[in-house]
């Protein structure tokens, strides 16, 4: 099955994609976060055969969800109302430091990986969900 995995953004939203055995975990591109991402997106989930969605929500340390998770709440709701696939939610704490731990590793000038690192950080997610998941 292959899945997309999202971490979204008021400015830029980062995407990543599994291989259909849920091998590996590609960063796949970032979206600017307008008002036409919905749309953009069902185009990608369609060309892509995209068969579940895995959202980023992004927890408090203490478990709690905070207004950012709301955002990421709403955004999931206009979602799922233009597709017809499961979407889950994995926990993004943490995430966008392990993208940019890979990214100084990169030889990379700081403007490639400040447009890199939210589908990195979607890789991870992506990740972490199907680490995280019973078989």
């Amino acid at each position: 099955m292959k899945i997309l995995a999202i971490d979204y953004g008021l400015k830029r939203t980062g995407l990543a994609v599994c291989d259909p055995s849920q091998t590996i975990c590609s960063p796949f591109g970032v979206l600017d976060s307008t008002k036409d991402i919905i749309s953009r997106l069902t185009e990608i989930i369609t060309e892509e055969n995209i068969e579940a969605v895995v959202i980023g929500l992004p927890l408090n340390m203490d478990d709690t969800e905070g207004p950012q998770a709301k955002i990421v709440r709403d955004f999931a709701d206009k979602l799922k109302a233009a597709i017809a696939l499961p979407i889950h939610f994995q926990d993004e704490r943490l995430t966008s430091f392990g993208a940019d731990e890979k990214l100084n590793m990169a030889d990379l000038s700081p403007a490639e990986k400040k447009h890199r690192r939210d589908a990195v950080a979607a890789a991870e997610i992506l990740q972490n969900f199907l680490d995280t998941r019973p078989r």
